[in-house]
């Protein structure tokens, strides 16, 4: 760009912002949107475009000068309401603040409260049965070591959401566990696992594992059914029981709410981290064992080479 048409453009921006309003297409006047200060002058010379650049440059140095007294916080290492599920913490990372903020101490009306939740409850506050997070976060632990000891023996783990909003939450989660994890997000249908041989046929039943080895429950109450399949077939189970529900009907409750995405996003995260950290400890005991499979392969072919050759000697 010519100087000509950079000083004309630099006249009619400095003209727009001491108006205040520029015409648009339709010959309407709109309102401008550029609040910088300006002298109102058009730039002329190049003495005028000198002493522009030399104040913006001044500008810029006082707010890289002071911007090392504000705030650290970027949009990378702030807390975003998506993190929950993009980036779940560890399971040693979880903590009351981060239970709290996902809104996981909101019960059920205080006259939906099942009378075994009463040990989990912290206490009612207008109606609604408050959700004692202090023992939540130690059984959410407890959890996460029951599915990573499932995945370090290599176990297979369902994730079972069957609310749309819960459908992301899951199918990450079992993405998180590769192989060893499949997830159900639409409707968990009857029979799945008592009367598995009409559901996936007499060969698939016989070649592969069809029980699974610990199913996670998101929303336990709309899913008693697939709860009482996995009773029947001794398969564990994992749960979010919320006010309103029995503690009882999964053996490994989370006192949580099971109404709030949040907190689904959470306990899944948490609970899919352990289980990939439990994968890659059962990858890591197989590589261990291949390699010690391998030394013991070679000692063995080196004292059949060395009593080849005893033998062959006169």
């Amino acid at each position: 760009m010519s100087s000509s048409l950079l000083r004309q453009s630099l006249a009619s921006a400095a003209h727009r912002s001491k108006t205040g309003h520029r015409v648009g297409r339709l010959g309407q006047q709109l309102r401008c949107l550029n609040t910088a200060e300006t002298s109102g002058e058009p730039l002329q010379t190049q003495e005028d475009w000198a002493a522009f650049q030399t104040q913006r440059a001044a500008q810029k140095t006082l707010v890289d000068h002071m911007s090392q007294y504000g705030s650290t916080q970027t949009r990378e290492n702030a807390w975003q309401p998506h993190h929950s599920l993009h980036r779940p913490l560890h399971p040693q990372e979880a903590s009351l603040s981060a239970l709290l903020a996902s809104g996981a101490h909101m019960g059920h009306s205080q006259k939906l409260m099942n009378p075994n939740f009463m040990p989990y409850a912290y206490g009612v506050r207008a109606g609604i049965t408050i959700i004692d997070l202090d023992h939540t976060l130690p059984l959410l632990r407890r959890a996460a070591k029951v599915v990573r000891s499932v995945a370090a023996r290599g176990g297979s783990v369902v994730f079972v959401g069957t609310r749309p909003d819960l459908r992301t939450a899951v199918r990450k989660a079992a993405q998180r566990m590769g192989s060893q994890g499949y997830h159900v997000g639409e409707r968990w249908l009857p029979g799945t696992l008592t009367n598995k041989l009409q559901m996936f046929g007499s060969d698939v039943v016989r070649t592969e594992q069809v029980i699974p080895d610990l199913v996670v429950f998101l929303n336990p109450i709309p899913n008693l059914h697939a709860i009482r399949e996995c009773a029947i077939d001794n398969v564990p189970t994992i749960g979010v029981i919320d006010s309103n529900a029995d503690p009882r009907i999964v053996m490994y409750p989370i006192p949580a709410n099971d109404e709030s995405t949040r907190t689904g996003q959470l306990i899944a995260g948490v609970l899919s981290l352990a289980g990939r950290e439990g994968v890659a400890i059962r990858e890591q005991e197989l590589v261990l064992a291949r390699e010690q499979e391998e030394k013991r392969q070679k000692a063995r072919n080196a004292r059949e080479t060395q009593r080849a050759a005893e033998q062959s000697d006169p």
